[in-house]
Formats: C-alpha cells, structure tokens, sequence
C-alpha cells in the first residue's frame, strides 16, 4: 500500500508540472506589433554608397584626435563606441575642458533617424560629421582649410582618401571627410533580441519582458516611440501635456525662430537606451524609471506607478543590441610628418 501511495503522489507530481509548464505565458498582441520593424544590416544611403575602403578610412578619422584644435578630441571622445555610443556625462567636455549644452546622442543605429542632433539642424550622419570639427567649444577647428592641412601632411591619409574616393583629382576635401566617417557610422548596427522577437521568435523575450512590452503600448509610448529605431522618426514638443520644468534650452525654435518649434526636439530612439543615461537633451535625469515615469507625466498625463515603470523598463532592457565588436576596434593611425600641424592650446 505505501509502495502504491508513493506512485500515486509522484504521478500527481509530474501530473501538476506537466499541467504547470503547458500554462501559457504573456502574450502580445501580434496586430500591435506592426508599427514595429527589424534592424537593417546597414543603413543604406544612395548619396554616399558604403565601400570597404570608406569605412575603413571613416574608422580612422572617428577616431584620429589630431582633428580637434587642441589635438585631445575625437568623435570618440563623445560617442566612445565602447560605451555604446556616448560618454554617459549629461554634456561633454570639448576643447580646453569646455561644456557643450546638449547630452551626446549615440551613433549607433543614428544614421537610420530621419535627422540628427535634438533640434535636427543636419538632415545626415554625413552632415552631422562636419558640426564638431568646426565648433568652438568641440573639436574647435578654426575652418575647413585647417582639417584638410592636417590631412595631407600624412601620405597614409591622402593614399587612404584616394583608394575611397577613386577617380577624384583631389579627393581629400572636407565633404569627403564627412562621407567616409558616414559611412563607417551607416554600418555601427546593434541588433538585439527584440529583432527576433519581431521576426516570430516569441521565446526571444522573458514574460517579464513582454508585460513590460505590453505596459509599454498600454501607456501610449508607442505613439512617439516606434519603427525601426523604436523613435527617431519624428519630432515632438517635450511638455506636450504639461510643462517641463526646464524650458531654457528653445529645442528645434533655435533652427527655424518658427514659434511652434519651441521646446520640440527630435524624439530619440530607444535602442540601446539601458546604456545611454544620463537622458534627455540636457542629461537631466539619472534613471531610466524616472525618465519613464516623467515621459508618462508630461507627454500622457498619465502618472505610473513605481511597479508600472519598473515593468516598461525591464521590457527597454531588451532592446540593448551587441556591440559589433571587431567592427569597432581602434585602428592604427597614419604616423604624424613634420609637415603635421602641432598642437592649438591657445
């Protein structure tokens, strides 16, 4: 009797696990999902065609600090591709130690938005290039002339352009210069696992993650937040349903002086943004749970709960992507001549 009693309880046993493990999780409904789509490999452009010879150069020139007035800054030095694309200040230091006024975007997954920079100034990654070498408190530049001396004083470089930009008599030009850090930047791709959930995989995110994903679209997020980049696609005023309390900086009104454009600004992607904090155009806010519940509050006039936006950021966790690691790695640079300009500390 005890041997039988014993069989009957582990039956009852495997009977209640079995039972147990074919209870469904979190579902997501798949109609919702639609305003959603997969990274691209690259991040094509018909204007600056993506060639092994233009990354490569591109790679160099991100990283090549002799770009900067002072010789101490590159496009690295804001956008460490190690950190995921920024360097987690909420403004960086440029030359001499100077204070920019806006947070550092990512380049990752940045040349798919449809403009660059919070107030959208720069319709390219290409065009964006070509803004802080020229600014006083970046890289600080003087002018174009004074980027192309620094290049043609390096053979390496002048050989490097000439094999990107085949058949151009002169092809080491500032324009060029923007063209090959674009298109290294046309490939800096961070695919996660959101990408296979959105390609049918629904085991690619936890049950957590999908409530998350569901609170998520519950709240409204999806409504500035969604395509490709999960944002980056359009602009929005920031205190859309209540003021923010910062409104010192104009947003998009200092590109147009158009009255409707103060306080909007470019509505940043999403992807990666575990790893982008500080937030906002300022770097304001530490957290992600508070940039969550005060996006909820001054976009949705919803207030969340502590729970609420836990749950949406556990599911924003599931959009960081893998660094491309090799992709990324610090090339050697071309030797400095003596024809190579010094140092600007003045």
């Amino acid at each position: 009797m005890r041997r039988r009693a014993t069989l009957l309880l582990c039956a009852f046993l495997m009977l209640g696990a079995a039972c147990t493990s074919r209870r469904p999780g979190v579902e997501v409904d798949s109609a919702k999902l639609g305003i959603f789509k997969a990274l691209p490999p690259v991040m094509d452009s018909a204007a600056n065609p993506i060639t092994e010879e233009k990354v490569a150069l591109g790679r160099m020139l991100y990283y090549d600090a002799r770009l900067s007035k002072g010789q101490d800054v590159s496009c690295n030095s804001c956008h460490d591709l190690n950190k995921y694309g920024v360097d987690n200040q909420p403004v960086s230091d440029g030359d001499k130690g100077q204070k920019g006024t806006r947070n550092s975007n990512t380049v990752y997954n940045a040349a798919g938005n449809f403009v660059q920079f919070w107030d959208g100034r720069a319709p390219t990654v290409e065009e964006q290039a070509k803004g802080p070498l020229l600014n006083p408190v970046e890289m600080a530049m003087p002018d174009q002339k004074k980027v192309l001396a620094v290049l043609n004083s390096m053979p390496e470089y002048v050989e490097a352009f000439q094999k990107a930009f085949p058949g151009e008599k002169h092809p080491v030009t500032f324009d060029n210069l923007a063209k090959a850090i674009g298109a290294f930047e046309r490939k800096l791709v961070t695919v996660s696992r959101w990408d296979k959930f959105l390609g049918g995989d629904q085991a690619a995110l936890s049950d957590q993650e999908k409530a998350g994903l569901n609170k998520f679209l519950d709240a409204g997020c999806q409504n500035c937040h969604n395509g490709v980049y999960v944002g980056g696609s359009m602009f929005q005023k920031l205190g859309l349903a209540r003021p923010w309390d910062n409104a010192n900086d104009p947003g998009r009104f200092s590109v147009t002086k158009q009255e409707a454009d103060r306080m909007v600004f470019k509505v940043p992607g999403l992807r990666n943004v575990e790893k982008t904090a500080p937030y906002f155009h300022d770097g304001s806010i530490a957290t992600l749970e508070e940039a969550v519940s005060k996006m909820a509050d001054h976009q949705l006039a919803r207030t969340l709960s502590k729970e609420e936006a836990g749950s949406i950021v556990t599911f924003l966790k599931a959009l960081t992507g893998e660094l491309p690691t090799d992709y990324i790695k610090e090339p050697p640079l071309p030797k400095s001549t003596a024809q190579t300009p010094k140092p600007d500390k003045a």
